[in-house]
């Protein structure tokens, strides 16, 4: 009786001291990491990594766990556990090498994005910020990618029939790269040309350009595609093999001030020094404007109109957008209200009919035509 009581005991505290002793070893381990993490980011603020090395604390866990429970899951003595000991073993190395891999991508991102604020905390170029957020977002995603493969392999590698597969396939590896090459021919331009993009400053992040046509900020950029988000919030998908293959329009590019134009088409009595004077006042009320430039010329004229040239400048394409549409909203107002003779008119008048010779000739007296020598 007492030992069957023993063994009963045993058959219940085996696997609480197995389970539950990987289980706390793996919290006790994580939470005094995450509070040694904590307290160095308390003392050090000025270095973000510490804080956002903390993100790391689940995948920790989880690996710790998991290895923890690879070593000693042996010692539960079951009759299951010991006739499907390989399968076991296969699944906590499965979750081991999965667990480790999304640790390795979290400490990597959050390496990156801590270079990327101590970068940006100590430069003020925008351009160049945006440069390197979208070098730093596109590493990040060869660094996800490549773990991911090299995962994935990892866990394949634990499949014994697996590996007589490889072997084969290693074999013939030359054939299946040369066939892959051509099927993927596509996808590999575009992701040479993610990689042209990002390290050869391209188009980055944040930048406002016009493509087919459509005006709109870049919003992503990955390896295979990259969106623009134009004004009216769509988001235009395109193949980053096209920005190297087609032209297009960086407004960004070498800096963000830009110069703007409005165009009004105007009667001829258009008083066009008082033009440029309404145009002064109105950029100085206007916050968009920036003060660099600005100026009125007549640039065209027609039999019905001239065409009139106001230029402004801004900051950035958002404040340039704002400039215009204030200056042409102000001054077309201020012209109707007090020059509207210089507003185009059309002329809705029935022309005067030419003169009637028909009856009578002004050369001869008695009405007849004069023949010619023709007739």
């Amino acid at each position: 009786m007492g030992a069957r009581y023993g063994r009963g005991m045993e058959t219940v505290l085996r696997p609480l001291i197995v389970v539950g002793g990987s289980a706390v070893v793996a919290f006790g381990v994580s939470w005094a990491v995450d509070h040694l993490l904590q307290r160095v980011d308390t003392r050090h603020p000025e270095t973000p990594l510490w804080g956002l090395l903390r993100r790391c604390r689940q995948p920790f866990m989880i690996v710790l766990f998991a290895a923890a429970l690879r070593a000693s899951y042996q010692w539960l003595r079951y009759d299951r556990v010991r006739h499907h000991d390989a399968a076991v073993g296969q699944i906590l190395t499965l979750v081991l090498i999965g667990a480790g891999a999304w640790l390795v991508i979290r400490g990597a991102s959050a390496v990156a994005e801590a270079s990327y604020a101590k970068y940006a905390a100590s430069s003020r170029d925008t351009g160049r910020l945006r440069r390197v957020r979208t070098q730093v977002t596109l590493i990040m995603r060869i660094v996800t990618a490549v773990v991911g493969v090299v995962a994935a392999a990892a866990m394949l590698l634990t499949f014994p029939d697996l590996r007589a597969v490889g072997t084969s396939m290693l074999a013939s590896a030359g054939l299946i790269g040369i066939v892959a090459g051509i099927a993927a021919q596509s996808t590999l331009g575009n992701l040479f040309a993610g990689f042209q993009i990002a390290f050869g400053d391209m188009v980055r992040i944040g930048d406002t350009v016009v493509v087919n046509g459509e005006w709109g900020v870049v919003d992503e950029v990955t390896l295979t595609f990259l969106s623009v988000r134009t004004w009216d919030e769509r988001r235009i998908t395109m193949p980053v093999s096209y920005f190297t293959s087609q032209p297009f329009e960086n407004w960004s590019r070498g800096g963000a001030q830009m110069t703007g134009t409005v165009f009004f088409h105007l009667d001829h009595h258009a008083p066009i020094p008082e033009i440029r004077d309404k145009l002064r006042d109105i950029l100085r009320d206007c916050p968009a404007w920036d003060g660099r430039d600005w100026g009125l010329a007549v640039t065209d004229t027609t039999p019905s109109a001239i065409e009139v040239r106001a230029l402004m400048t801004a900051k950035d394409s958002g404040d340039l957008w704002s400039v215009r549409v204030t200056v042409r909203e102000q001054l077309i107002r201020w012209l109707a209200e007090h020059h509207p003779y210089a507003l185009p008119r059309i002329n809705t008048n029935q022309a005067d009919s030419p003169p009637d010779f028909g009856h009578r000739h002004p050369l001869l007296k008695d009405g007849r035509v004069p023949r010619t020598g023709l007739g």
